[in-house]
């Protein structure tokens, strides 16, 4: 896939996908959820499924972070569900974000170029 397949201000090299269940989900507030996700800046899909009670994300690490889609969850009533799997995979879920955010804003350097000042061209 290329950047170009995604929704915009998506990145191929920062995409991931994200599988979360959740509990508090029903008729009423599944659609309000969805679409509210859905508008945020960096979210690529997201599909909700209502036989294991997960939610499938795939959005911008660089640009949004699981806290982000979380607060959007618990503000319709939902809520990450409480077992010790999805804890697990949602404390790693959040390292791996914040390690490729940081990884997006750093500027590498080079040992291999003169100093500053220096006369070599």
């Amino acid at each position: 896939m290329s950047d170009f397949e995604h929704r915009p201000g998506v990145k191929e090299a920062t995409l991931v996908v994200r599988n979360l269940r959740l509990t508090g989900v029903d008729n009423q507030n599944l659609e309000a959820l969805k679409t509210e996700i859905d508008k945020l800046f960096g979210i690529d899909e997201v599909i909700y499924n209502d036989k294991s009670g997960s939610i499938y994300l795939a959005y911008d690490a660089s640009h949004i972070n699981l806290e982000g889609i979380e607060a959007v969850i618990r503000k319709h009533g939902a809520h990450i569900h409480n077992d010790w799997w999805t804890n697990v995979k949602e404390s790693y879920y959040q390292f791996v974000d914040q390690n490729i955010k940081d990884n997006a804003n750093h500027q590498p350097h080079s040992c291999h170029k003169p100093p500053p000042g220096s006369k070599i061209s």
